[in-house]
């Protein structure tokens, strides 16, 4: 697409690249008031508990997995969404066929803004 403003989910040469931990990759789309990011975990991998101040909402795309949320083991699968509260607690296990995760962040974390590695040094708990 020749537009800036405009993306695809499928091409993996958008985004800025960050491997979040073995087997959990990030493509992430930085705006001015909102930031998303297409989250691929591996199967039977999982991302780190952390928390971070800004509110997050998250939707399955594909796959399945385990939220853990607040000290809560939810299962999901393609198409449940969830809200995340700033400085909540959070992790996210894939099922036996990995998962696709959409993120959005309000506001944008800023750690987030280049690619890179790692949750974030604004992450509670990494």
């Amino acid at each position: 697409m020749s537009n800036d403003n405009f993306f695809n989910l499928h091409d993996m040469s958008q985004g800025l690249n960050r491997a979040l931990s073995e087997g959990v990759d990030a493509r992430i789309f930085p705006g001015d008031q909102a930031m998303v990011s297409v989250v691929t975990i591996a199967p039977g991998h999982k991302g780190k508990l952390h928390a971070h101040p800004q509110e997050q909402w998250g939707v399955l795309l594909a796959g399945s997995g385990t939220r853990t949320q607040g000290g809560a083991e939810i299962a999901v699968g393609e198409g449940d969404f969830w809200r995340t509260p700033g400085d909540v607690e959070h992790t996210f296990e894939a099922g036996p066929d990995g998962a696709t995760v959409l993120d959005i962040f309000a506001p944008p974390r800023e750690e987030y803004a280049t690619a890179g590695s790692g949750f974030g040094e604004g992450a509670v708990t990494e």
